[in-house]
């Protein structure tokens, strides 16, 4: 009998994955003083906590009762599907965690697919019990309905639930019955997941994850699926395209708590990472060195967005950033490539251009908002999504958008994704909100959400899921207004702005750095114009009443960078430098823009009148 349980977390964002393995980790006793409590021990990075969400699966070890339970705790939103995938083949079972309001949502659908395909054994868990308005019953029967959607077998469909609330540390099999602890939740793991098995054979080990340490390098990471692997073992990496290097384990450790331990040995069924193995990537085997027999590599879905990133050669590039040039960007991509399973990179031979395939815009993103924290410069071109060509029809992504808004609001969401050529699936009314459910390109969904939090006063809940490539739907209408384009370089004054209000929104504030050719601004009209932010008020010795009034200036509109690369055109950049989010045309020079439309055959610029 092995007592070893190894489990993974999935659930939607936000439904309280990361707080219910922190409250395991505190049940464990794994914190000695208080003092930690509250704080988000699993998401740790500086990225997660800021945005709440999980970004990267982390392994925690707990013991209970004499088990060794493993917890992987993985990200809830479908554009990091490639961090879900690599840890679902470490596992033997899965907590399903689902909101006792909001009930199973895309995401919730997404993770659980996979891990249903890999055989897993479920426990649900319907956290958020002490929630207004909580309806536990009806969650657990969608959630059943949702399995037998999925083509759970009869064993996965014969799941326990768990009810309580992670935030409040407590679970029990009856929400009507709180308990103080987590008693009820850790004995339902002993009792209902499997343990592994144990496997006879020559030694293999799927990697399914690495770590990095300044001192030993790149560490393997994933489950021994057979045999037992020794520290000094010689053994075999069998690669993804069939080649075989021989390397030696300099050191074995297993998870222990939050940490790692030596380990002389590993049998099958527990989580190990290796040291010593040299030039392996993720979906590789270790295997026996006499014998060596490969396993299946992990399976990823296909990228379906992809953006340019290119240096930043704008006038102020380089006064913010420590790594601007080609070869920095360059390196630090094919790093990323390492541990970033979904993501792909295609460099152009005779330009500074990288093309940069991912899951969608927030895989993206994320990935450049952590580029610029270690100090990189670097300029991003519109998000533009995948087409491919499928027995001769031109296809597309479609996602399954899920928006659950006030009921006042639903109507103007409906008519926006109709113009987004998206298809209304279901319309449910829940408590007082409307829950929506559309296909939709995922062209469509670009820019979407700000316009959504715009319409519901930021009350709308909306989430998306790659569902499958689709023929093309035809043109959606983009960005109706223009840009206001700044048309020297220099310190922008409020006496310009206040003068130049009538022409629409900045996105700048008085005194701020502009260069020629920056977008400033949104025009109110549909056409792009040059405008002169930096003119100074002239000064006189005559004096009036109107002449000296103050500059009465409403707040810029300020993007984060999801935002900003949703809005920007085809003609414009996103600069991204440690300290400054700026969008920008890719051509500054103003006669070089008209020239470049001229040949296009497209409409001139506006002129601004001075």
């Amino acid at each position: 009998m092995q007592k070893i349980r190894n489990i993974a977390i999935i659930a939607h964002v936000d439904h309280g994955k990361t707080t219910l393995v922190d409250q395991m980790l505190y049940t464990a006793h794994l914190f000695r003083d208080n003092e930690q409590k509250g704080e988000l021990i699993l998401d740790n990075n500086e990225l997660e906590r800021e945005r709440g969400i999980t970004i990267l699966a982390k392994n925690v070890s707990i013991d209970y009762k004499g088990y060794k339970i493993n917890v992987i705790d993985t990200p809830g939103h479908a554009d990091f599907g490639g961090e879900v995938e690599r840890v679902l083949n470490m596992a033997d079972g899965v907590l399903l965690l689902v909101d006792a309001f909001e009930g199973p949502m895309p995401q919730t659908r997404f993770v659980l697919q996979k891990a249903l395909q890999l055989n897993l054994k479920p426990i649900v868990v319907v956290n958020k019990v002490d929630k207004l308005n909580c309806r536990p019953d009806e969650v657990q029967e969608a959630v059943f309905d949702l399995m037998c959607s999925l083509d759970a077998t009869e064993e996965q469909l014969d799941f326990q639930t768990i009810y309580g609330s992670a935030k409040n540390g407590w679970m029990s099999t009856d929400w009507k019955q709180p308990t103080t602890d987590l008693t009820a939740l850790m004995d339902a793991i002993i009792e209902y997941i499997p343990e592994p098995a144990i496997l006879e054979g020559t030694p293999q080990m799927l990697i399914t994850s690495l770590d990095y340490s300044p001192y030993v390098g790149r560490i393997a990471v994933g489950r021994v699926h057979r045999g037992t692997f020794k520290e000094g073992m010689q053994v075999t990496l069998a690669k993804r395209d069939g080649t075989m290097t021989k390397s030696r384990i300099k050191e074995l450790r297993t998870f222990s708590g939050l940490g790692q331990t030596k380990a002389a040995e590993v049998s099958s069924g527990d989580i190990c990472a290796m040291v010593g193995i040299e030039g392996f990537e993720i979906g590789d085997t270790v295997c026996d060195f006499q014998e060596p027999e490969a396993l299946d590599p992990i399976a990823i879905d296909e990228p379906t967005m992809s953006m340019v990133f290119t240096i930043n050669d704008s006038p102020f590039f380089g006064k913010e950033g420590k790594f601007v040039t080609s070869r920095h960007i360059h390196e630090r991509l094919m790093k990323e490539l390492d541990k970033n399973l979904a993501l792909r990179v295609e460099k152009n031979p005779n330009e500074d251009v990288w093309h940069v395939y991912g899951r969608g815009v927030l895989h993206l993103s994320v990935l450049i908002e952590t580029m610029r924290r270690e100090g990189y410069e670097l300029q991003v071109g519109q998000p533009q999504v995948i087409i491919k060509e499928i027995d001769g029809v031109k296809c597309e992504p479609i996602e399954q958008l899920t928006v659950n808004t006030p009921e006042e609001c639903s109507g103007k969401i409906i008519e926006y994704v109709a113009m987004h050529k998206g298809d209304m699936v279901s319309m449910n009314t829940i408590n007082d909100r409307i829950q929506l459910e559309f296909t939709i390109p995922s062209r469509g969904i670009i820019g979407m959400r700000t316009y959504v939090m715009n319409v519901s006063a930021g009350e709308a809940i909306m989430s998306h899921r790659f569902l499958e490539f689709q023929p093309w739907k035809g043109e959606i209408e983009k960005r109706q207004n223009g840009s206001l384009i700044a048309m020297e370089t220099g310190t922008a004054y409020a006496y310009a702005l206040d003068k130049l209000q009538d022409r629409g929104k900045f996105f700048i504030y008085p005194q701020d750095e502009v260069y020629a050719g920056q977008v400033v601004g949104e025009n109110a009209k549909d056409k792009d114009i040059v405008i002169n932010v930096t003119k100074s008020k002239k000064l006189t010795n005559m004096r009036s009443k109107s002449s000296d009034d103050k500059a009465q200036l409403p707040p810029p509109v300020i993007f984060s960078l999801e935002e900003a690369l949703e809005y920007i055109k085809e003609d414009e950049y996103v600069e991204i430098t440690p300290k400054s989010i700026r969008l920008r045309k890719i051509i500054l020079d103003e006669l070089e823009r008209k020239r470049a439309r001229s040949r296009m055959g497209l409409a001139p610029e506006a002129d601004e009148e001075d």
